[in-house]
């Protein structure tokens, strides 16, 4: 009778918020406008619809204007990006390259893309991301091979540390960073999910040495399908553009490449999209911040579940809403899930553990109960902006 009457609540609570609607409420639902449908039409006419056109470099600016870094290169997709972040840092076949279990599978994948693989470790409680802590224990267990650290168990060298902004809540970047740099091992932050995230007054996905951002059709900011890799470096920056377009030497008409590339660049038409939804960004932000602050009032008071917060010293775009159990469960989990869904909620959960995937069962990895803990207790709640005029 308590978790039926718990999931009588969360209902009620998510409908306070949300209101009643004929028709389902989506997790994260883009809105797609007369702006979006001008831009594209405006590329349509350019006829320059694929990886050359006016658009691309204007969303490319516009995001170094919002996050701050001084390269921005656009890609078809969050995980090529990751994989050419994570190789522009040097990741190599035969690496290893330290990931949170709970993460989304395109972190372990572009691992993989690069010939490297995962090794994982654990969360913390209060940014649901990566645990410095977690990350130290490891990186003490390992040994130095001249200029590298390397795993004793595997041999393999430590290429990088990529910790992921969770939800849009700011990792312990600062904290993850000083032990990197400490064992020499460059960060590459998978940022996909925290467009407008911030620890103080910088911008998630500045602080390692490369970085991704996805523009993916869930996320805050959409271009249908695609990403952009960030950097502060020069070198960096040049060569991410360089080899996300075949490596194509300059030229009228000669097809002359330098190197094994690929070809990831963003195309015209996914980037106009994009800056129609750019020049939305703000609001959309403003608007998921006001989401957040009402369901934080509507589940406050609710015995056996809290709803997550951003984490002291950042701003967070509440990419998803979610609540927390107070208890971890994964029925009880399921039983609010399924009463959201039956009322047309449509919440979700957190994604299954990736050293539980078949894949990466095998995966070296450190303890991981708090990350265990968490996707026992996380239910992502419908977070779409428009929502914050709901009610």
């Amino acid at each position: 009778m308590l978790t039926n009457s718990l999931a009588s609540v969360f209902v009620d609570r998510i409908r306070a918020v949300v209101g009643h609607q004929s028709e389902p409420i989506g997790l994260h639902v883009p809105e797609i406008g007369e702006l979006e449908k001008k831009y594209i039409n405006e590329c349509l006419d350019s006829t320059f619809v694929s990886s050359v056109g006016a658009f691309i470099p204007k969303l490319e600016e516009r995001m170094q204007e919002i996050t701050g870094a001084r390269h921005a290169v656009a890609v078809s997709n969050g995980t090529v990006g990751l994989q050419v972040a994570m190789f522009l840092a040097g990741v190599e076949p035969g690496d290893e390259v330290i990931i949170p279990t709970l993460s989304f599978i395109a972190t372990a994948n572009a691992v993989s893309h690069c010939g490297a693989h995962v090794f994982f470790v654990d969360s913390e409680e209060s940014t649901l991301g990566m645990s410095a802590e977690s990350l130290r224990v490891a990186l003490a267990g390992f040994t130095r091979s001249g200029s590298s650290l390397v795993n004793p168990s595997t041999g393999r060298r430590i290429a990088a540390i990529a910790p992921m902004h969770t939800l849009g809540h700011p990792v312990d970047i600062r904290a993850i960073v000083a032990v990197a740099n400490e064992y020499g091992v460059p960060v590459v932050e998978d940022a996909a999910e925290s467009l407008g995230s911030f620890v103080g007054s910088q911008h998630t996905g500045t602080f390692g040495l490369t970085a991704m951002i996805s523009f993916n059709g869930n996320k805050i900011v959409t271009t249908g399908g695609g990403g952009v890799i960030l950097t502060n470096d020069e070198a960096i920056g040049k060569r991410a553009k360089h080899i996300t377009t075949t490596a194509k030497l300059a030229h009228k008409w000669e097809f002359e490449h330098d190197e094994i590339a690929w070809n990831y660049r963003m195309p015209n038409l996914n980037a106009a999209l994009g800056m129609a939804q750019l020049d939305k960004y703000p609001r959309f932000l403003e608007q998921k911040r006001r989401l957040a602050g009402k369901y934080a009032e509507a589940f406050a008071g609710v015995e056996g579940l809290s709803f997550v917060v951003e984490p002291a010293g950042t701003t967070s775009n509440y990419w998803l809403c979610s609540i927390r159990l107070d208890e971890p469960s994964l029925a009880l989990r399921d039983e609010l899930m399924t009463a959201a869904h039956e009322a047309g909620l449509l919440v979700r959960p957190m994604w299954n553990l990736l050293h539980q995937q078949r894949m990466y069962s095998s995966a070296s990895r450190g303890d991981v109960s708090v990350a265990t803990d968490l996707h026992a207790s996380l239910i992502c709640l419908p977070s779409t902006p428009a929502l914050a005029e709901a009610v």
